[in-house]
């Protein structure tokens, strides 16, 4: 009998409480659009060996893929998704698609500047165009295929602005060739919220303090996910821009000083956040 009380004695005090790590909230905090910029891959490697990004997005017909993939290649553990990009919004650099997709393209080569109608570049946006589906299977084929044979360990994909949204037809297109692939991981199939900041964040300091008062807001027990851009304010960075969206060094540099914040990551421990990747999604399903 005295044995028993032991037994239990240890295990109440000893044993790890797995239901309190089931009952934390679950964080996927996730950094887009590696490969558009130099110094956005810098930036993303950066978040996440110095930070808290759990997932990294990255854009197979981008300029800087080459370096991209050398970079998650040294970090083998990091997850990765491929974000299906058919477009290119930038004004100084442009992305061609990595397959003959002709519906897909403008006069030039390249990927239309916006998905959907845009007043500040009328006409070129590639929902109003002619666009064939067969071209947009075949470049959504051609990215993955590439990805993976760079990226063996890729787990899921996303959409870039948006663009295999654009029609029921366009969404099953992505759902199917994701399953074929074995990289259908759906947000919606976990339940996975998306966690927005929570008050004003234009300048690094806003983005830090809206940051934590939305981790302050996760219940417990839910999963959420949060996207954003990190980049460094850099000559390279500042060239690079849309019309609307003019300060884009400044802005993405805030995400990277937020994401690798002192206070952001204490604030994470204190709240017993448990930051998880698209892939964690799936073993936890298991």
């Amino acid at each position: 009998m005295k044995f028993l009380f032991c037994l239990l004695f240890v295990f109440l005090f000893f044993v790890p409480d797995c239901s309190a790590q089931t009952k934390s909230p679950r964080l996927i905090v996730r950094g887009d659009d590696m490969g558009f910029a130099h110094s956005g891959n810098e930036a993303i490697q950066k978040t996440y060996r110095d930070g808290i990004v759990t997932s990294v997005e990255i854009i197979v017909p981008s300029p800087w893929f080459p370096e991209a993939v050398k970079m998650l290649n040294a970090y083998p553990k990091i997850d990765v998704g491929i974000h299906i990009a058919l477009t290119s919004e930038w004004d100084n650099v442009k992305y061609r698609p990595v397959s003959n997709c002709p519906s897909l393209v403008n006069e030039d080569g390249y990927f239309y500047p916006m998905i959907w109608p845009n007043i500040n570049y009328p006409g070129q946006n590639l929902k109003d165009k002619a666009f064939k589906n067969e071209d947009i299977e075949k470049e959504l084929r051609a990215q993955i295929e590439l990805a993976i044979k760079k990226i063996p360990r890729i787990s899921h994909i996303s959409a870039h602005m948006g663009c295999y949204d654009m029609t029921p037809e366009t969404k099953a297109i992505a759902k199917k060739i994701a399953k074929e692939y074995k990289i259908d991981i759906d947000l919606a199939d976990y339940n996975v919220k998306y966690a927005p900041f929570v008050g004003a964040h234009k300048t690094s300091a806003e983005k830090k303090q809206s940051f934590i008062k939305m981790l302050e807001g996760l219940k417990t027990g839910e999963t959420y996910i949060f996207v954003e851009h990190p980049g460094l304010d850099t000559p390279e960075l500042r060239a690079i821009s849309h019309i609307g969206y003019e300060n884009v060094a400044e802005d993405r540099q805030g995400v990277t000083d937020m994401w690798t914040d002192a206070d952001v990551k204490a604030a994470i421990k204190k709240l017993g956040i448990q930051l998880i990747s698209y892939a964690d999604l799936r073993q936890m399903s298991k």
